[in-house]
Protein backbone atom coordinates (compact mmCIF):
# COMPACT_ATOMS: atom_id res chain seq x y z
CA UNK A 1 0.00 0.00 0.00
CA UNK A 2 1.36 3.43 -0.92
CA UNK A 3 2.06 5.94 1.77
CA UNK A 4 1.03 9.57 1.59
CA UNK A 5 2.88 12.68 2.67
CA UNK A 6 1.04 13.07 5.95
CA UNK A 7 0.62 11.10 9.13
CA UNK A 8 3.80 8.92 9.63
CA UNK A 9 4.64 8.87 5.90
CA UNK A 10 8.22 9.97 5.68
CA UNK A 11 8.04 13.71 5.33
CA UNK A 12 6.65 14.48 8.77
CA UNK A 13 3.60 16.44 9.75
CA UNK A 14 2.30 19.91 9.05
CA UNK A 15 4.75 21.61 11.44
CA UNK A 16 7.72 20.64 9.25
CA UNK A 17 5.94 21.83 6.11
CA UNK A 18 5.13 25.12 7.85
CA UNK A 19 8.79 25.62 8.79
CA UNK A 20 9.85 24.78 5.27
CA UNK A 21 7.41 27.34 3.88
CA UNK A 22 8.71 30.01 6.28
CA UNK A 23 12.28 29.26 5.26
CA UNK A 24 11.33 29.45 1.57
CA UNK A 25 9.57 32.79 2.08
CA UNK A 26 12.58 34.18 3.95
CA UNK A 27 14.91 33.00 1.19
CA UNK A 28 12.66 34.65 -1.41
CA UNK A 29 12.77 37.96 0.48
CA UNK A 30 16.53 37.70 0.93
CA UNK A 31 17.00 36.94 -2.77
CA UNK A 32 14.87 39.93 -3.77
CA UNK A 33 16.92 42.16 -1.46
CA UNK A 34 20.21 40.87 -2.90
CA UNK A 35 18.94 41.36 -6.46
CA UNK A 36 18.10 44.98 -5.64
CA UNK A 37 21.56 45.47 -4.14
CA UNK A 38 23.19 43.87 -7.18
CA UNK A 39 21.32 46.26 -9.48
CA UNK A 40 23.19 49.10 -7.74
CA UNK A 41 26.58 47.40 -7.47
CA UNK A 42 28.94 47.90 -10.41
CA UNK A 43 32.03 46.26 -11.86
CA UNK A 44 34.33 47.63 -14.51
CA UNK A 45 36.52 46.18 -17.21
CA UNK A 46 38.78 47.57 -19.86
CA UNK A 47 40.40 46.55 -23.11
CA UNK A 48 43.29 47.84 -25.15
CA UNK A 49 45.29 48.83 -22.11
CA UNK A 50 42.46 51.00 -20.83
CA UNK A 51 41.54 52.50 -24.20
CA UNK A 52 37.97 51.28 -23.70
CA UNK A 53 36.42 51.05 -20.26
CA UNK A 54 33.00 49.57 -19.49
CA UNK A 55 31.04 49.86 -16.26
CA UNK A 56 28.29 47.27 -15.77
CA UNK A 57 25.85 46.75 -12.93
CA UNK A 58 25.65 43.29 -11.44
CA UNK A 59 22.13 42.95 -12.86
CA UNK A 60 23.99 42.74 -16.20
CA UNK A 61 23.12 46.19 -17.52
CA UNK A 62 25.79 48.41 -19.05
CA UNK A 63 26.01 51.71 -17.19
CA UNK A 64 28.85 53.44 -18.99
CA UNK A 65 31.32 53.06 -21.86
CA UNK A 66 34.34 55.34 -21.96
CA UNK A 67 36.48 55.44 -25.09
CA UNK A 68 39.83 57.21 -25.10
CA UNK A 69 39.90 59.74 -27.96
CA UNK A 70 43.23 58.49 -29.26
CA UNK A 71 41.75 55.09 -30.22
CA UNK A 72 39.06 56.63 -32.41
CA UNK A 73 40.53 56.09 -35.86
CA UNK A 74 38.10 56.40 -38.78
CA UNK A 75 40.49 54.22 -40.78
CA UNK A 76 40.28 51.36 -38.24
CA UNK A 77 36.73 51.20 -36.90
CA UNK A 78 36.96 47.41 -36.59
CA UNK A 79 39.69 47.65 -33.95
CA UNK A 80 37.55 50.00 -31.85
CA UNK A 81 34.54 47.70 -32.24
CA UNK A 82 36.64 44.72 -31.11
CA UNK A 83 37.85 46.64 -28.05
CA UNK A 84 34.29 47.62 -27.11
CA UNK A 85 33.06 44.04 -27.48
CA UNK A 86 35.97 42.69 -25.43
CA UNK A 87 35.44 45.21 -22.63
CA UNK A 88 31.66 44.67 -22.55
CA UNK A 89 32.03 40.90 -22.45
CA UNK A 90 34.58 41.10 -19.63
CA UNK A 91 32.38 43.48 -17.62
CA UNK A 92 29.36 41.20 -18.06
CA UNK A 93 31.45 38.18 -17.06
CA UNK A 94 32.53 39.98 -13.88
CA UNK A 95 28.93 41.03 -13.19
CA UNK A 96 27.72 37.44 -13.58
CA UNK A 97 30.51 36.13 -11.37
CA UNK A 98 29.70 38.68 -8.64
CA UNK A 99 25.98 38.01 -8.90
CA UNK A 100 26.44 34.23 -8.73
CA UNK A 101 28.70 34.55 -5.69
CA UNK A 102 26.22 36.75 -3.83
CA UNK A 103 23.21 34.55 -4.67
CA UNK A 104 25.24 31.45 -3.80
CA UNK A 105 25.65 32.80 -0.28
CA UNK A 106 21.86 32.67 0.08
CA UNK A 107 21.10 29.40 -1.63
CA UNK A 108 23.98 27.48 -0.07
CA UNK A 109 24.38 25.27 -3.10
CA UNK A 110 20.67 24.79 -3.78
CA UNK A 111 21.10 26.56 -7.13
CA UNK A 112 22.41 23.28 -8.54
CA UNK A 113 18.94 21.75 -8.30
CA UNK A 114 17.25 22.22 -11.70
CA UNK A 115 14.02 24.17 -11.60
CA UNK A 116 14.50 25.37 -8.03
CA UNK A 117 15.91 28.83 -8.78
Amino acid sequence: MARGFGGGGGFGGGANIGNLMKQAQKMQKDMARVQEELAERTVDASAGGGAVKVVAACDKTIREIVIAPEVVDPEDVEMLQDLVVAAVNEALRKAEETSAAEMGKLTGGLGGMPGLF
